[in-house]
């Protein structure tokens, strides 16, 4: 690929973000920024009020939004992205990518960027949709194993149904961060597309690069954690967690990393929360969940780390330095795969049941709940009177299909997979129902 390309791009798009007359209030990549500390710098929404708009795709809606200047978005598994205006949710152009997205757009001088079961990393103008250039990976696929979660047949390799995300691209110093499941952690060249460097693993990478003084922080489904040299791509250390040889139930790394304070932040399927030194990658301290998974991505401030867990549906306060429990709720265990997003003193969070929760960070009690159109339509049949998930209604065989078949029914609550995003005085997130939904 030849383009003309004028002298030092980065500085550009780094001046083009930072120059935004929205600065601060955008959420222009996922987890608000490079770091993916999950901070928003929002009022928020302390008491909810109204559904300000929603919009409906034809897909599951598992991908986090995107804003910024006034524009959202968002991919959807019926295989397009979509812009839409932040006030009204009236579209201004959709894309189709020819293949589910399920991972969050990043935006950056002018151009968004997305990723699709295509295999290609696709930069679009923002204004018009139209595409601006192409990368094509080795090809997209998710984690594959035999016996998967004790499933039959013994002997068959099947996908994960449980690997439900893409990894969302970062963009930091002029350059676009993303992982593959074709096993390689991918650095390009923002405004050409050009490939910079590319760094292999043992196996598919769905988290989303974290980047933090001139390094890469992710995980990959080969069991170890990564921090690569983000010019270079050159491996600086490696962190290793666990391992599940007999049913690949306890392995494998989802969570994207937050970096605060020279620590890493990141979830495991092994069913830890772990703190990593980012210099020399030295374990500082892991908070077992007991056989839960952490799926979601932690948000770290003011010495606080919040996360959430999967089967238990957990979400917990840690003290930042020691891994100390604080306080922690109980969400009857409805699994948390949506990362928290904080902003002001509240926490957001999407739940497997349908339900956005507002928690109040003072109070350490949830404020609000939001329930989704396929949670209102759908919850009751597929929840016990004790308010857990009544799985034995959606999962009626051990068999790899009979567990397919179940993952999807239980999608029909209107699950909220896709993390909330919070600028100015709303929360944005999508769900299962095919919504993308504005609270305020």
């Amino acid at each position: 690929m030849k383009t003309s390309r004028p002298p030092n791009v980065g500085a550009l798009f780094a001046l083009a973000v930072l120059s935004s007359p929205a600065f601060g209030q955008d959420a222009s990549m996922f987890r608000g920024n490079p770091q993916h500390t999950g901070i928003y710098q929002s009022a928020g929404v302390p008491q909810f009020h109204q559904v300000q708009w929603k919009f409906h795709t034809n897909g599951y809606v598992l991908s986090t939004p995107a804003i910024a200047a006034g524009v959202l978005y968002v991919g959807s598994t019926d295989g397009n992205l979509y812009a839409l205006d932040i006030k009204s949710g009236t579209p201004k152009w959709k894309f189709p990518a020819g293949a589910r997205i399920t991972s969050s757009p990043a935006v950056a001088g002018g151009l968004v960027y997305c990723e699709s079961y295509s295999g290609n990393l696709i930069a679009l103008d923002i204004t018009s949709g139209q595409v601006k250039w192409k990368f094509q990976t080795d090809g997209e696929r998710r984690f594959t194993a035999k016996h998967i979660h004790g499933g039959m047949p013994v002997a068959e390799a099947d996908p994960d149904p449980f690997d439900v995300y893409l990894s969302s691209p970062t963009i930091a110093d002029g350059t676009v961060y993303f992982g593959s499941g074709d096993g390689n952690v991918y650095a390009l060249d923002a405004f050409s597309g050009a490939l910079k460097w590319k760094h292999a693993t043992g196996d598919v990478v769905h988290a989303s690069p974290a980047v933090a003084n001139e390094t890469v922080f992710v995980g990959s489904w080969d069991s170890y954690f990564y921090a690569l040299d983000a010019a270079t791509g050159v491996e600086k250390w490696r962190f290793k967690t666990g391992e599940d040889p007999k049913i690949h139930n306890q392995v494998g790394i989802q969570s994207s990393a937050a970096v605060m304070d020279g620590v890493v932040y990141f979830g495991c399927r092994d069913s830890n929360l772990y703190a990593v030194d980012a210099r020399t990658g030295q374990q500082k301290w892991a908070f077992n969940n007991k056989g839960s998974w952490v799926i979601g991505s932690p948000a770290v401030r003011a010495g606080k780390v919040y996360f959430a867990t999967s089967d238990t549906g957990m979400f917990y306060e840690v003290d930042a330095k020691t891994g100390a429990p604080g306080f922690s709720l109980n969400y009857k265990h409805w699994p948390l795969f949506s990362s928290p997003a904080v902003a002001g003193n509240m926490v957001y969070i999407g739940s497997d049941e349908g339900k956005l929760m507002a928690i109040d960070l003072k109070a350490q009690k949830t404020a609000w709940v939001f329930q989704t159109d396929g949670s209102q339509k759908n919850g009751a049949a597929l929840t016990k009177a004790d308010g857990s998930p009544n799985y034995e209604a959606a999962f009626t065989e051990d068999f790899y299909d009979g567990m397919v078949l179940g993952v999807n029914k239980m999608m029909s609550v209107g699950s909220v997979l896709s993390s909330p995003v919070v600028v100015g005085d709303a929360v944005y997130f999508g769900s299962a129902d095919g919504n993308v939904y504005a609270l305020q």
